[in-house]
């Protein structure tokens, strides 16, 4: 297979080139230490007698949040040494800001070509590898299965999508997945898929969530929150009552539209609504800006100046790594990726966390068990169209104790549901000895 594999990598990497290099130069920030993408990482020293080094992979931004409670959990154990690495500019512009001190090395992780990922491997030398959520890496399982490292899959998730193409290919699927020696799945589902896909269910536990164990920060008080609100624009007229808040929460190509012509309803059924949009890609800006310009409510743009000069009513934050603070001042959020033509859906979970009313669309396939729980706690609704959405809106805009139970609900669930890296992490340890 592995053959194959290497064969098949380097002609579809050509013929994705043109699609992922645009996608690159859009987002900036690639041409930063790009030499770790062909495996030429900093050459690490061995690890010191009686350390342990694990290679870490998170992918993009989210993954690095999610894996913070994870390494403080592996850290206790101070024969444990980490080598993190992520996949796109942002994420590796997060690692280096967030875990500078607590990692032995912070790079790029190589293409999964074998001269790239040998490169790597032999400047990294680890002794395990851990990987997150769906990321499988042949050449890179392939060089650990060579070298006797043991090899960890921490938040496994198979969604619909994945679990369909992974059926159509099941013996490939099968080999893929015997070279992982200890998997964790996100939920009791993805377990099922796993083992329905040729996992050992020896080698496979439901461990939960790691993302529910991410630290908020900051987390902001009410003085905090209303000083934010203006900093956005969205302070209250004359020290009146304060304007109802709706955000648009990492939001997908034609979501941000609908959610305009949802405002101008509530708007015109009296009330002060006011619009945060936070576009999942900062990048789609220019886009965003094209939309805004041809409608008539004041706008301001975020990644031009932090606050607008005069009260707004919508604020677009196409800036990175700002959603736990902005999702603080929101009264209701809907949850972006999650009406159609979109589909997967974005996480949910911290803005349950943060307290804050939730609306999604029926397209949340990356986190079915996640916004079913969220549903059937009182913490979330589900919408099938852009007209259940505009309905709910005005109903929960109007039902400020509807939206105080539905805050409740939200922080008691995220409290309920942690716990899960520690777990992972006594058993990755413990695998290790």
């Amino acid at each position: 297979m592995i053959w194959f594999y290497r064969l098949f990598y380097l002609p579809a990497l050509l013929l994705a080139l043109p699609y992922y290099g645009l996608r690159m130069w859009r987002r900036g920030g690639y041409a930063k230490d790009f030499e770790h993408r062909l495996g030429r990482f900093r050459r690490l020293p061995p690890p010191a007698h009686g350390k342990k080094r694990i290679w870490l992979q998170a992918v993009s931004v989210g993954e690095v949040f999610a894996i913070s409670a994870l390494i403080d959990a592996l850290q206790q154990d101070d024969s444990i040494e980490i080598v993190l690495t992520t996949t796109t500019s942002t994420g590796y512009a997060e690692a280096r800001k967030r875990y500078a001190d607590r990692t032995c090395s912070i790079g790029i992780f190589p293409l999964d070509f074998w001269l790239c990922s040998r490169t790597a491997w032999q400047r990294i030398q680890p002794d395990a590898i851990i990987l997150t959520e769906s990321e499988l890496w042949p050449e890179h399982l392939h060089q650990a299965r060579q070298r006797g490292a043991p090899t960890f899959l921490v938040n496994a998730r198979i969604s619909d999508t994945s679990f369909k193409r992974y059926q159509q290919a099941s013996k490939l699927a099968q080999r893929l997945l015997r070279k992982l020696d200890h998997l964790y799945a996100a939920s009791d589902l993805d377990q099922a898929r796993l083992i329905q896909l040729g996992v050992d269910p020896q080698r496979i536990a439901s461990s939960g969530s790691i993302k529910f164990d991410v630290a908020i920060d900051p987390r902001l008080d009410a003085s905090e929150r209303a000083t934010l609100r203006d900093e956005l624009g969205f302070s209250s007229p004359n020290n009146g009552s304060a304007p109802f808040i709706l955000l648009g929460s990492s939001t997908w190509p034609g979501e941000e539209a609908t959610l305009l012509r949802i405002q101008r309803t509530v708007i015109e059924a009296g009330i002060d609504c006011r619009l945060l949009l936070v576009p999942r890609h900062a990048e789609r800006g220019p886009e965003l800006v094209r939309l805004l310009t041809n409608q008539a409510l004041d706008w301001h743009q975020r990644s031009q100046a932090a606050k607008p000069k005069h009260p707004v009513q919508i604020h677009l934050a196409d800036t990175t790594g700002e959603l736990t603070r902005l999702t603080q001042v929101a009264d209701l959020a809907f949850i972006g990726k999650s009406l159609a033509p979109n589909s997967g859906g974005q996480t949910p979970i911290e803005a349950a966390g943060l307290g804050v009313p939730l609306l999604m669309g029926p397209h949340m396939n990356n986190f079915r068990v996640v916004a079913q729980s969220l549903r059937a706690n009182g913490a979330a609704r589900v919408v099938a169209d852009e007209a259940q959405l505009e309905a709910q809106v005005l109903e929960l805009a109007k039902d400020a104790s509807a939206r105080e139970s539905m805050r409740q609900a939200g922080s008691t669930w995220h409290e309920q549901s942690k716990g899960s890296s520690a777990r992972i992490a006594a058993s990755i340890l413990a695998a290790l000895k």
